[in-house]
């Protein structure tokens, strides 16, 4: 089946959104939209690789937001077989951090190619939805994904931009932008970081 072309100013942290689904479940009917399109063999190995348990959570999703999870993953060509999101997550931080030290140094160069190379992230084995609570894997959840990703991705090549015309004052404030946008997708997805659930903590943790 030919690829079709899409185009989306989106993320995701993240994000895209990298979803694959059954073909029964996206089987194009007679005037269907694109939200019904057949998935991509890449997309059913995809799905084989999942547990039973994350194929069912996916399988329930409008077409809508399989339609938009797809839009989102074809901005990212750059696919890995190995590297996990937090790997991916370490990537995203280190060329952030990089812009950041090009803004203070005034090295437009450096801003202008870490900021580029963030927004044009690898995405990490099995796609975004493997590694996103299952609880969160629902329409809701899933629809603030275009927003997250246009703050993060979007706003790292408008600070390369700003950067490339010289100013630093403008690459400066959608800097802080960039940031706001991944403590949101944070907020929304992750939550802290290392937190264990087996700690006991407050009034449970007295004797």
């Amino acid at each position: 089946m030919p690829k079709r072309k899409t185009a989306v100013a989106a993320f995701a942290l993240l994000a895209g959104g990298m979803l694959v689904t059954n073909a029964s479940a996206d089987a194009p009917t007679p005037g269907s939209g694109p939200a019904q399109a057949m998935p991509s063999p890449q997309e059913q190995a995809r799905m084989k690789s999942y547990a039973p348990a994350l194929r069912e959570r996916i399988v329930r999703l409008s077409p809508e937001t399989k339609a938009m999870l797809r839009q989102l993953d074809a901005q990212h060509p750059r696919k890995s077989e190995s590297a996990t999101m937090r790997q991916v997550m370490q990537e995203i931080l280190a060329d952030y951090l990089s812009m950041a030290a090009g803004v203070a140094a005034d090295n437009a160069e450096q801003v202008a190619d870490s900021g580029r190379r963030l927004a044009n992230h690898r995405i990490p084995k099995g796609g975004l939805v493997a590694y996103l609570p299952p609880e969160k894997i629902t329409d809701a959840d899933l629809a603030t994904l275009p927003a997250f990703n246009d703050a993060v991705e979007g706003g790292a090549l408008k600070v390369a931009a700003a950067a490339e015309k010289g100013d630093m004052q403008t690459a400066a404030v959608l800097l802080g932008e960039v940031l706001t946008g991944c403590v949101g997708c944070h907020q929304r997805f992750r939550g802290v970081p290392g937190e264990s659930p087996y700690l006991v903590t407050g009034a449970a943790a007295r004797p």
